[in-house]
């Protein structure tokens, strides 16, 4: 039974979202309070966040930045307009997905349920390509043999990149894989976090190339760094 941790000064949805969830399976937990919440974020074993942004005490910027210092735990951040900006901000601060208020419960648990699936191990087998090498059983990240912190959300893409590396993984698959739905023209998100990707293995050679109006490729070897971009 996966633990889901909800933090919402909103008292009247987080009883929906409470009882709507238990049915489903879960075990919720609910703070109303930011500090409070990071305090339990911190200390307890859940297996996801679902993360409002304005609330008492701390808000959820504040809680997402100083979490990540801790924990790679998955979050499902809520904006109340969902404006661009408070996507970015959040994608950029660790957030696994993010979904506007007001929403259909049925589609956070889509949500939730999708982010799930991706961190449930799906090999045990360690995975080294280029100098990098990944462990799906542990979720550990090593480049030239350094340890590399990653999110829930990095290590995902990685390991789709990594598995299929030589080969152009399309934009719109990897949003199918992450987040179960398509890309549309404005969403940047998968790009955010490949260009974090790009920064945290900062190396002298080229490991993950953008091919222009398709997508990303991991590169197997130099032969690979070819015509692309090293940005996304």
């Amino acid at each position: 039974m996966a633990r889901v941790l909800i933090i919402d000064d909103d008292t009247e949805l987080c009883a929906l979202l409470e009882e709507f969830l238990e049915r489903e399976g879960f075990r919720v937990t609910i703070e109303n309070n930011g500090q409070r919440g990071l305090d339990i974020a911190s200390t307890a074993n859940f297996d996801l966040i679902v993360l409002d942004l304005m609330l008492p005490g701390l808000d959820g910027f504040a809680l997402l930045k100083r979490l990540r210092t801790k924990s790679a735990v998955p979050v499902l951040m809520l904006t109340a307009r969902g404006e661009d900006e408070d996507r970015i901000v959040g994608l950029e601060l660790g957030a696994d997905d993010y979904l506007a208020k007001p929403f259909n419960p049925r589609e956070l648990l889509a949500r939730i349920k999708a982010v799930l699936r991706r961190v449930q191990v799906r090999s045990k087998g360690r995975i080294e390509v280029n100098g990098v090498a990944i462990d799906p059983g542990t979720r550990e990240v090593f480049c030239d043999e350094k340890p590399v912190e990653m999110t829930t959300l990095e290590f995902d893409i990685l390991e789709t990149l990594v598995r299929s590396a030589g080969n152009v993984v399309s934009r719109d698959a990897l949003m199918e894989s992450m987040y179960n739905r398509k890309a549309t023209p404005f969403d940047r998100s998968i790009d955010m976090h490949v260009s974090h990707l790009r920064r945290k293995l900062e190396t002298d050679r080229t490991l993950i190339k953008t091919v222009r109006g398709v997508g990303y490729q991991f590169c197997a070897s130099a032969e690979d760094e070819g015509p692309g971009e090293a940005e996304a």
